[in-house]
């Protein structure tokens, strides 16, 4: 896992530690699982979005003894639980809902933290001194001395006629998995738009329910973002010859219905792809509107430095929606990323609490993601920004598939499906500044590890 090199220069703007000294107004306000909609009125640590980010901010806060009073609130009718298993185990029914919760009940008591459900903030006014109030869309108020934004991001809409229609359905958060789980009982042919990973995720849990299942893809590749063109191509032929029809390059004027609901999906030749649940899947969309209200920087996100901190030097933003300098090591200077990851969550999380507690801790890293797709598990050890080189290690006989990423002679990255041993070995070799040399990895028998070399 990424991982927080030691730097113990004082942090910028006022700590949450700095209220420690006497009583804080804080302490009388309630902790545990409130009831929804319900949030204390006073905290010394605001932290907004009940993300995988945000619950992992609030533990190690604790875990680093600051003792101030810490509010997380959520604007979903659900305690904090984890999304990578929506597209797959959930909706498979093989994972129930409580399996997905991050945290007991008896957690958020115990650790003395106010958990909000179902609390959606709207506008927040500033402090001079960094603290402020936040106003919900019920019209409560909640003062904080300190604000974290862990908001994530939402799912891209798809902006064509027919997207209303009963059957059309997202893929973002628990009730849009809740639904489509409902949908999928009486569904036979489904239409997935969009060869992402949450796309291709989707579909070969559809189809190993029994449906019928056609990916739409509008670009030349699958997960064209994330992998390179072998890697893109080698999951193509593989959801192909499993049963998937994947269409590249698909143009589609709109989704046709009957009476409410949806039918089909119409191409742009005329042709309609017959669908009972039509799934979009285009990506997402950072959740940067409150950090735009405060004036803070954003692109793409909002503009963080190495420490999580954003451009007023004391609020934080962590996660999917935070914009961060690439904590690559030697990743090309000034270059920016945001990264949709639980690793990236919980890795950049730890370095904003040292942030809250006036401790200066760069984020620094080797960035690692994974995606299960029927019986290929892809996982992918660093970023491929910037390669001018691959090599691809296959081993038929193994089922084992790899390709690893150059810049000159250094490797920076690699795709790694059903090979967990390949893996590791760059994930390794990455975290420690060490080299896999071309030359010794181009040969699919040799063991990576083995070929790990000093630079």
């Amino acid at each position: 896992m990424s991982h927080a090199t030691a730097d113990t220069t004082a942090g910028t703007g006022r700590s949450v530690e700095a209220s420690r000294a006497g009583s804080s107004p804080a302490q009388a306000s309630p902790v545990g699982v409130l009831p929804a909609g319900i949030a204390p009125e006073l905290t010394d640590l605001l932290i907004v979005g009940a993300s995988q980010s945000g619950v992992q901010l609030a533990a190690s806060l604790r875990a680093l003894g600051c003792t101030d009073h810490i509010t997380l609130l959520g604007d979903e009718a659900h305690r904090p639980y984890q999304r990578p298993a929506l597209s797959k185990e959930f909706l498979q029914g093989t994972m129930d809902k409580e399996k997905l919760i991050f945290r007991t009940a008896e957690y958020w008591e115990d650790h003395r933290i106010a958990l909000a459900q179902d609390v959606r903030i709207t506008e927040v006014e500033r402090c001079h001194d960094g603290g402020g109030t936040a106003v919900s869309a019920t019209g409560d108020r909640i003062r904080f001395r300190r604000l974290a934004l862990t908001v994530g991001a939402r799912a891209r809409r798809l902006d064509v006629p027919g997207v209303e229609l009963d059957g059309v359905v997202y893929l973002r958060n628990a009730d849009d998995a809740l639904k489509l789980k409902e949908l999928a009982g009486g569904a036979r042919d489904v239409v997935v738009i969009g060869g992402g990973f949450i796309g291709l995720e989707a579909a070969a849990s559809m189809h190993a329910m029994g449906k019928r299942v056609t990916v739409l893809e509008y670009g030349q590749r699958l997960i064209g973002r994330a992998v390179g063109e072998a890697t893109s191509e080698f999951f193509l032929q593989a959801h192909r010859e499993r049963g998937i029809d994947v269409r590249l390059e698909a143009r589609f004027t709109q989704i046709t219905g009957d009476d409410g609901s949806v039918t089909g999906v119409q191409l742009q030749d005329g042709t309609v792809v017959k669908a009972d649940i039509v799934l979009i899947g285009i990506g997402v969309v950072p959740n940067t509107e409150l950090a735009e209200s405060l004036g803070l920087a954003v692109d793409n996100g909002i503009r963080v430095d190495r420490h999580a901190l954003a451009s007023d030097g004391t609020t934080v933003a962590v996660g999917d929606v935070a914009n961060l300098p690439n904590p690559m090591p030697g990743a090309p200077v000034g270059e920016r990323i945001r990264l949709e990851s639980v690793n990236n969550a919980v890795e950049h999380a730890k370095v904003a609490a040292y942030a809250l507690m006036g401790r200066r801790e760069e984020y620094t890293g080797t960035p690692w993601f994974w995606s299960n797709q029927a019986d290929l598990k892809l996982q992918i050890a660093g970023l491929s920004l910037g390669h001018d080189r691959t090599l691809v290690r296959r081993d038929e006989e193994k089922g084992r598939f790899a390709v690893l990423y150059y810049r000159g002679e250094q490797i920076i990255a690699a795709d790694c499906v059903n090979n967990p041993l390949d893996f590791m070995a760059v994930k390794s070799a990455l975290s420690n500044g060490k080299n896999i040399p071309a030359e010794e990895a181009s040969n699919p028998s040799v063991a990576l590890k083995s070929i790990i070399r000093d630079v």
